[in-house]
């Protein structure tokens, strides 16, 4: 019904290549990819929103696609990302927006939450843990460093590029369908990733969202209770996160709902497509 349109929006001192779709004067969504994914990454969501009368934004965040790239480590601390994402919401010219994040997506969207909670009307949340949550697991949570032994070697310079671009992208392809449902990442999809990953500078830049987090404890946050209406869904067979942190990231919600999906991966979007987009119309559409 709604043609994807193609813009390219200043926010934050960069430009973000950012897809639209739906009714122009429809209430703002937002929704954010996370590692290793773009904007193609909600493929599923974004026709049901729009034919909703949704106005739906699908940016490609720093670093990703065809989106600025700015150099080094220290340019993808969260709290630069956050602001990218603020600086999307002024650009749409709604005073508050339904933002919803999937991954990296999920963990900025939650940092948009703490920072600017006045701008959201409803925060929704895919298989991603409070960065509180998240960091206390990741320090004290053998289970957990475990499963996250990838983030730690992707500190390394150089040589994750090098594994990941090896074989027109072997291993990342691979891990993608090894981690989902069969059938979840098909040769059309794992098509258009390899265009995305293969985009001059975009490996680097998007291993560069790991490699700031090291510097993220020394920020200053504000209080880690989040007041925006919250969605939490999570699919309790991921790969990399223990089901536990999205009891405690339900927990540090003041108006937080947790919906599990028993059977799904980490790629719930993907994998229960239809059920992800009946939540995420019901909660969009009820009172903020």
């Amino acid at each position: 019904m709604y043609p994807l349109e193609h813009h390219f929006i200043k926010t934050n001192g960069l430009t973000l290549h950012t897809v639209m779709a739906g009714p122009a004067d429809g209430p703002v969504v937002i929704l954010l990819h996370g590692f290793p994914e773009f904007w193609y990454g909600w493929r599923s969501q974004f026709p049901a929103l729009a034919a909703a009368g949704y106005r739906v934004w699908l940016p490609d965040q720093r670093g990703y696609n065809l989106s600025d790239k700015p150099r080094g480590a220290a340019a993808y601390t969260l709290d630069k990302l956050a602001a990218d994402v603020i600086g999307l919401i002024d650009a749409t010219g709604q005073e508050r927006v339904y933002l919803a994040g999937h991954d990296w997506g999920a963990m900025v969207a939650w940092a948009v939450a703490l920072l600017a909670p006045e701008r959201l009307r409803h925060l929704a949340i895919l298989n991603v843990p409070h960065p509180v949550v998240s960091r206390r697991h990741l320090m004290s949570d053998p289970r957990q460093m475990a499963r996250s032994l990838y983030a730690f070697y992707f500190q390394l310079p150089w040589l994750p590029e090098m594994g990941l671009r090896a074989f027109n992208w072997r291993l990342l392809a691979r891990t993608l369908r090894a981690t989902s449902l069969p059938g979840t990442f098909t040769d059309e999809a794992l098509a258009h990733y390899r265009r995305a990953w293969s985009q001059p500078g975009a490996m680097t830049a998007m291993l560069n969202w790991y490699r700031a987090v090291p510097r993220a404890a020394a920020q200053d946050w504000p209080p880690p209770q989040v007041h925006v209406p919250t969605t939490i869904i999570w699919g309790r067979q991921d790969f990399a996160l223990r089901s536990v942190m999205a009891e405690e990231s339900a927990a540090l919600c003041a108006q937080g709902e947790l919906i599990w999906l028993p059977d799904n991966t980490h790629w719930v979007q993907h994998e229960a497509a239809d059920r992800v987009n009946a939540i995420l119309l019901e909660r969009f559409a009820a009172p903020a």
